[in-house]
């Protein structure tokens, strides 16, 4: 009784008021819950990189090039796992991107070579979790409820994925030091299959298609017209440089703090407090996009990076400069997610929103190639990451420019009975 009075609270509750329609909550939540583990893990990689370059001697710029081809692999099934999902249903790819996730940590223990961690973690690890990721996840979401809940939900699966973080990062830290970082693997490995039966919950034939107005083009003439659309070139643009920042700073943050002669769990904790913020930001992003335009709260959003990247630099270096850091930083973390999909949704429509959401996600980790990649070129030719922080900067603030041109139509609200 208790647990239905505490659902129907939370129903009640103004940031979960659109969410009231029938079923709209079970499957927003399913989603979340996926998304927690598969970002869980994901954003918690950079945690291993120290004590596999320990182990196997490969060196930081071998694992970085690893990490970095994961973060283009994420970013490139994206598309090709919303395609699919758009034209045979999200169950069966799902499904195969928790198992394949699972395959890859159980089996990395195995790899010494940077080509087989390349395939393991950049190739397998990161095409499994992107499978079981953002663009289906939200897309069937969307297509499971009406066009005024999917901004909340996209906020609150969002959230899903920065808690996964927050729970999961001080419990890998945790593994690797009480099992060593291939116990940890395996451990990881196991906790990614509890994913599937929330894959059945989301994919259940109780909660069917909701119908949507917009005409079926086909898949083919809807990505040309999406890419005919000056404004979805720029969303592409100001989502690169937020896949840049954000891979920088889960694959390097670890070696950032170990430079300030910090300990590992500053690391540990300051990942963990960027998930936790961004719970309280992805809800505050899939409210706000109900009552200001996508394109303003991606611009507030970018600029604020650009900000907080400045502030760090000029402060100390303390284990309370980077909680401060990563609170700050957390909030807008993966928050533009929210956004970013809305446009995708209202320039596009929601049938075939998990390919076109996917593409821009493909752009955001291309740009997380870039991020992972030069970070570790930066920190063996310079011994910082100092450069790594002044181009930030300047794609942050960039990025927010680049938002504000984008056309997006007015956010329609409600009439007052």
């Amino acid at each position: 009784m208790a647990k239905i009075q505490f659902s129907s609270r939370l129903k009640d509750t103004h940031v979960f008021r659109s969410l009231k329609h029938p079923g709209a909550m079970a499957v927003t939540l399913a989603a979340a819950g996926i998304l927690m583990i598969t970002m869980g893990m994901r954003q918690s990689i950079g945690l291993y990189v120290s004590p596999i370059n320990t182990s196997t001697g490969l060196g930081i710029v071998t694992l970085s090039l690893a990490l970095a081809i994961g973060q283009f692999v994420w970013g490139a099934i994206q598309p090709v796992a919303g395609a699919l999902a758009d034209r045979y249903g999200p169950r069966g790819v799902l499904m195969g991107g928790v198992l394949l996730m699972a395959l890859a940590s159980a089996i990395t223990p195995f790899m010494s070579s940077g080509m087989g961690l390349a395939i393991t973690l950049g190739v397998m690890s990161a095409a499994g979790s992107g499978a079981a990721s953002f663009s289906v996840l939200i897309g069937a979401a969307a297509q499971r409820m009406p066009a005024q809940a999917r901004g909340t939900a996209s906020g609150v699966i969002n959230a899903g994925g920065s808690f996964g973080q927050f729970v999961f990062a001080p419990i890998i830290q945790k593994l690797i030091q009480s099992m060593g970082w291939m116990g940890a693997m395996w451990a990881t490995a196991v906790l990614t299959l509890a994913a599937l039966p929330l894959v059945g919950k989301l994919t259940a034939k109780t909660h069917a298609a909701h119908p949507h107005p917009e005409p079926d083009t086909g898949l083919k003439q809807a990505i040309k017209n999406a890419f005919a659309d000056r404004s979805y070139w720029l969303l592409h643009a100001g989502f690169f440089t937020c896949g840049f920042h954000i891979a920088f700073l889960v694959t390097h943050l670890p070696g950032e703090v170990d430079l300030c002669g910090l300990p590992p769990s500053v690391a540990s904790w300051s990942l963990a407090i960027i998930g936790l913020a961004n719970i309280f930001g992805s809800l505050y992003a899939g409210s706000a996009v109900t009552k200001y335009r996508s394109k303003h709260v991606l611009a507030w959003m970018y600029g604020s990076r650009a900000v907080l990247v400045i502030a760090y630099l000029l402060l100390p270096k303390t284990a309370w400069t980077f909680y401060v850091f990563a609170a700050g930083l957390g909030f807008t973390w993966l928050a533009t997610v929210p956004p970013t999909a809305t446009v995708v949704g209202k320039l596009f429509g929601a049938r075939y929103l998990a390919t076109l959401f996917g593409m821009t996600l493909l752009s955001h980790q291309i740009g997380g190639f870039m991020g992972a990649w030069l970070g570790g070129l930066a920190i063996t030719h310079f011994g910082d990451y100092n450069w790594m922080w002044y181009a930030d900067i300047v794609l942050a603030a960039g990025a927010a420019l680049i938002n504000l041109p984008i056309r997006e139509p007015a956010v329609v609200k409600p009439a007052v009975a």
